[in-house]
């Protein structure tokens, strides 16, 4: 005969429902754990993965300084050639007024400040020899990376911030004084620029002058450098201070 079959007892068929509730519940979990992984590492059917993050691109301290401006800046307007000897800066875009004796061509690289704006073309002369070498009244032209990638959107009145406080912390003597003449949006040879004009006071042994005039331009010649152009002169040489003007007054672009 068969064994015979016994028949499990009321609270046992609790405990054994129980214990497959349990299984079945750790099944859904680890199933939903599963399901969330893939979806993070690999994307949910017709969507991209997510990818990692590369590295930042480096930009120019301008460009890293002053982003793009919230709107365009306006479309420059064609102006008559300046009438008259120039000063042509082909590579920055500008060319400007070219004065006589005893203004001399400049034919250096000269390259100073935390910008590292590089001035090749302009004009010069010395007012005076002191220990240090000589001291120079200066029209000089360069340019400045200023946009973002390759856009052409530059926010000119944060540029000259930058580039103006950059000429007066690097190229004149510490500590000294600013007394601001200018600062202002303006057009140049039908392009829109920012103008900004002061004078800066300072000491340094062995140098009679004391203060100088300066002019700083920066220049929208619609690529991603900005123009640069910077005047000085030397207050022990006022009989110039009208160059100041009369220069930036004459900029057109070379395009």
């Amino acid at each position: 005969m068969p064994d015979p079959v016994t028949v499990p007892a009321a609270g046992d068929d609790r405990r054994m429902l129980m214990w497959f509730g349990i299984a079945g519940g750790a099944i859904a979990i680890i199933g939903l754990v599963v399901v969330i992984v893939m979806n993070v590492t690999t994307g949910l059917p017709g969507q991209q993965p997510p990818q990692p993050d590369g590295p930042q691109e480096s930009l120019p301290p301008l460009a890293a300084a002053c982003p793009p401006p919230t709107e365009p800046a306006p479309e420059g307007n064609d102006a008559p050639p300046y009438d008259g000897p120039v000063t042509v800066d082909t590579a920055s875009g500008i060319a400007y007024r070219a004065f006589e004796d005893p203004w001399m061509s400049w034919h250096q690289n000269w390259t100073s400040g935390e910008l590292q704006v590089s001035y090749q073309v302009g004009q010069y002369f010395v007012t005076e020899e002191y220990p240090g070498g000589q001291y120079l009244a200066s029209i000089l032209s360069g340019s400045v990376p200023a946009a973002v990638n390759d856009g052409t959107d530059l926010d000119l009145k944060c540029v000259s911030e930058q580039v103006s406080a950059d000429v007066r912390d690097n190229y004149y003597p510490q500590p000294n004084q600013m007394e601001m003449i200018r600062d202002e949006a303006i057009t140049l040879g039908g392009r829109p620029a920012w103008i900004r004009e002061f004078r800066l006071t300072f000491e340094q042994d062995g140098l009679s002058a004391t203060d100088e005039l300066v002019g700083v331009a920066l220049i929208d010649v619609g690529r991603a450098e900005a123009a640069v152009l910077y005047v000085s002169i030397p207050g022990s040489h006022t009989e110039y201070d009208h160059v100041v003007n009369e220069v930036m007054e004459s900029v057109r672009p070379t395009d």
